[in-house]
């Protein structure tokens, strides 16, 4: 049986570079006995395979098949502790821990002053660092070991580690109730997008406001402020405010590089904070601070000292790569954006096991409306039938059925009239599931389903009266979202002025941000 590349063991294989194999093997091999041993023939059959297949395993005679579960759990456990041991995965948290490890160690052996000792320096260093949940768990040990030696070194021992456990416990009790509010809120965006109306918006705001914990501002430290400003931002998309999305991405991004060393301790939170920054400035279309905030986080991320491993490197070719092709959409420049395209999709090959299904099929909607923009509707339909005939997909409800939207379009564009109708079926069978839908969205049905019975020299008619029922919800609080999926309102000038839809885009740029 053969699982392309979906083993959780033969994926950790396929990750390790050339000097955590090696490392990996100067490990086992510590031990003479282990060189013969079946977890690192098993571990030598994976690395020389192309995808995991079980019955070549089992042929090679490495391992009985009753056998074979236990020896890749004792696989999959030493290549972990192998790579824990490797200097390249340490940080301030690993060396935190791997001390508090070693002052429970000294308890346990009954030698209290050294265990405190440790105890103290690795307390210093979690508080320094930020990492309050370590520091709080140091402070227990540290009064249990109290309890049974009392150093008298210091006056008031108690006392003063009483009232640090309680400044600890408060931060992390905010920290916990601001992180759980952000990622609640990040669910809703997920499921459901922005909010479509003012029920939405209420019972949104609502939410926010019965979670949002009570809390000192000068008291925070950086941890908490973070996750404060990470709950305000997605408060803040929701409820598509994105001048507030700027604000609070602009202090997410500042408070990183007001504390750099932050940036080595937590790059991926500094990844995220530049992503959802440059996505708020590409809503409010700022192109040159958008093009002055993608410069600086290229520019950092390939600076050698910023932090290197596999997570960073997917995230970092996922943000930097979708806010590069935001950037062509901002003034219209789809034809110089789709020279992109080929190196982005060999990178999306390249991270398949990294980026999620989510992502890719963000990318390829990207894909899709840069081809719809230059006028290469077949392309774009190319690209939409990866999203929409995929059926596993769990994705944002809005851009499935922007895709879906998009499909019509550019199928009416292509010339491919026979299958509009039953485009026109399969799309209202989507979107009659959905609970609610964008004003925008219904027009654009209708319009469509009644293109069928419009005379060829009645649609320029047809398409002005569109866009003059559509062009009151351009400002629409709730509504005027529809239009950053999908620019149907320059899509419709371009009809009625027969000019092409990327120089309406520029044009309209041009005349407002000039």
């Amino acid at each position: 049986m053969t699982k392309d590349q979906k083993d959780n063991l033969f994926l950790l294989v396929k990750s390790l570079t050339k000097s955590e194999k090696r490392q990996f093997k100067l490990y086992v091999g510590r031990l003479g006995v282990n060189t013969d041993s079946k977890f690192l023939k098993l571990f030598n059959l994976l690395d020389k395979s192309s995808v995991y297949d079980e019955a070549l395993i089992l042929k090679s005679g490495i391992v009985k098949k009753q056998q074979l579960a236990n020896v890749k759990a004792h696989l999959y456990k030493q290549v972990l502790i192998s790579l824990k041991l490797n200097p390249s995965h340490q940080n301030i948290r690993s060396q935190i821990r791997e001390q508090l490890d070693f002052a429970s160690i000294l308890y346990h052996k009954g030698l209290y002053k050294q265990s405190l000792k440790i105890l103290d320096k690795s307390k210093e260093l979690a508080i320094q660092n930020e990492e309050k949940n370590l520091a709080y768990e140091i402070v227990e040990l540290e009064k249990i070991i109290e309890t049974q030696y009392i150093t008298r070194s210091i006056s008031g021992r108690a006392d003063e580690l009483s009232i640090q456990a309680k400044e600890l416990s408060e931060a992390n009790v905010i920290t916990s109730k601001l992180s759980n509010l952000s990622l609640q809120l990040y669910s809703i965006f997920l499921k459901t997008g922005y909010a479509k109306n003012v029920d939405e918006g209420k019972k949104i705001t609502e939410y926010f406001n019965n979670r949002l914990p009570k809390y000192d501002f000068k008291k925070l430290g950086f941890r908490e402020k973070l996750w404060l400003y990470k709950a305000f931002l997605w408060y803040s998309f929701l409820m598509q405010d994105f001048k507030n999305c700027y604000k609070y991405g602009l202090k997410w991004v500042n408070l990183f590089y007001d504390n750099p060393k932050m940036i080595q301790l937590n790059p991926v939170f500094f990844l995220k904070g530049n992503n959802y920054l440059l996505e708020s400035l590409f809503f409010i279309k700022n192109l040159d601070k958008f093009r002055e905030a993608l410069i600086k986080l290229e520019t950092m991320v390939a600076d050698e000292s910023f932090p290197k491993d596999e997570n960073v490197e997917a995230l970092s070719f996922l943000y930097l790569n979708l806010n590069k092709l935001n950037l062509y959409f901002i003034d219209g420049n789809f034809e110089e954006g789709l020279e992109i395209i080929p190196e982005i999709e060999k990178g999306l090959q390249d991270f398949r096991n990294r980026i999620d299904e989510h992502h890719t099929m963000t990318f390829y909607y990207k894909f899709a409306s840069m081809h719809f923009g230059a006028g290469n509707n077949k392309e774009c339909i190319h690209y939409l039938d990866k999203i929409i005939s995929n059926r596993s997909l769990t994705m944002r409800e809005d851009l499935l059925c922007f895709s879906r939207v998009l499909n019509l379009v550019a199928h009416y564009e292509a010339g491919l009239d026979y299958h509009l109708e039953s485009l026109l079926r399969s799309t209202y069978k989507f979107l009659i599931k959905m609970d609610d839908l964008y004003e925008v969205q219904n027009e654009m049905i209708k319009f469509i389903k009644g293109l069928q019975d419009i005379y060829p020299q009645d649609l320029k008619k047809a398409f002005a009266k569109l866009h003059e029922r559509l062009k009151v919800y351009e400002d629409h609080p709730y509504e005027r979202r529809a239009f950053l999926y999908l620019d149907i309102l320059s899509w419709l000038e371009s009809k009625i002025e027969n000019k092409p839809v990327a120089e309406i885009i520029k044009n309209k740029y041009l005349a407002e941000f000039a």
